[in-house]
């Protein structure tokens, strides 16, 4: 794997995008705001967001999950908290947001906001808190083990130098059957030194990219046994010097659901299992994506593999489906194609994956 870079990349991050950066139309490439339009549900929540946040906003994705209402939401990397007001909303007043980031000026700007939005959502009081820290050391900031029901991230674990340590951080404050929601850009190499150590390649997002196979790899190692892609979108490098550095490499934004289960298999496996979606998801209430290629139609009973069926029984995706069967009988290898309402429903132009 790529060496880690220096540790004062870390500095110029945090200058880049608390001092250097007026607002996300200063960005040299689209890596850091790759995400596209809204779906529609998560439409309806962006109108809320206070214009001074929503301006400085550098995700590459939409790494909101559904069914989270009472929930307990970390994000990473937070910025000035576009995205915890967003799923502020989504969790009620009954749940509560957690927002980690490094940058003074931008958790200045999140903070600063925080009673507006609450009033904004009707709310008696903000439903959120912002910590300064770092990610790497989610300890420091006084995050207790298995206390989040979700953590998300948007197009920021590319910026650390230990990704490891904050997969293996991840997992340990994550509730068991709780899921890491991220969006973030990824290479179809390993980078060289020249490009993954350069400060501004770094802080737009492409410098620090880990090559898709690795962030895998590293994944399993941390506890996260199958990672799931849900969605990809490709980076268009619109600058003739920064194109010329990094040569044939080629990046994208993909956002993967990875779950905190115990015992899931290392390949898909048939237990004669199958699952009927029960509807009632808000923002799926017909049609619920897994990932990107287990689609579930409300009534319609599907084939699993264990591992999908374990992710939709032990975790808050429970009480919306009903699981046929257990897994006391193996007939060997599962063939985990699509669903078929994934076959069905794929987006136009796209066919529906396979899992593991």
């Amino acid at each position: 794997m790529t060496a880690s870079p220096p540790a004062n990349l870390l500095s110029f991050v945090s200058e880049y995008y608390g001092k250097l950066l007026a607002s996300s139309a200063d960005l040299k490439t689209n890596a850091c705001c790759a995400s596209g339009a809204p779906p529609a549900w998560i439409a309806k929540t962006l109108a809320n967001v206070h214009p001074d946040v929503a301006s400085r906003f550098y995700g590459c994705g939409f790494p909101i999950p559904h069914a989270i209402d009472g929930a307990t939401v970390l994000d990473l990397g937070c910025g000035t908290g576009r995205d915890v007001f967003v799923l502020a909303q989504l969790v009620g007043p009954t749940g509560h947001v957690h927002g980690v980031d490094m940058t003074d000026e931008q958790l200045q700007v999140a903070r600063d906001t925080s009673a507006w939005h609450a009033e904004r959502f009707g709310y008696a009081r903000a439903n959120t808190t912002f910590h300064k820290g770092f990610i790497e050391d989610l300890r420091a900031i006084s995050l207790a083990d298995e206390s989040m029901d979700v953590v998300v991230s948007n197009c920021v674990v590319n910026l650390s130098p230990r990704k490891d340590l904050v997969l293996s951080e991840i997992f340990r404050v994550l509730k068991p059957g709780g899921e890491l929601y991220i969006s973030d850009v990824f290479a179809d190499r390993r980078l060289p030194p020249e490009i993954a150590n350069d400060p501004v390649l770094y802080a737009e997002c492409l410098g620090g990219a880990m090559y898709e196979h690795d962030f895998v790899v590293m994944a399993k190692r941390a506890g996260f046994l199958d990672p799931r892609v849900v969605s990809s979108a490709p980076i268009t490098v619109q600058n003739d010097e920064i194109s010329q550095t990094i040569g044939a490499a080629r990046f994208v934004s993909v956002t993967y659901r990875l779950f905190k289960l115990a015992d899931l298999d290392t390949q898909c496996e048939d237990y004669g299992q199958s699952a009927r979606y029960l509807g009632g998801i808000p923002g799926a209430e017909s049609l619920f994506w897994l990932d990107n290629h287990h689609a579930f139609e409300r009534n319609r009973t599907e084939r699993l593999c264990g591992n999908t069926a374990a992710m939709l029984a032990s975790s808050r995706f429970a009480k919306y489906f009903e699981i046929t069967g257990q897994k006391h009988t193996h007939f060997g290898v599962y063939a985990c194609g699509p669903t078929v309402a994934a076959t069905q429903y794929a987006p136009t132009g796209t066919s529906a994956g396979a899992c593991c």
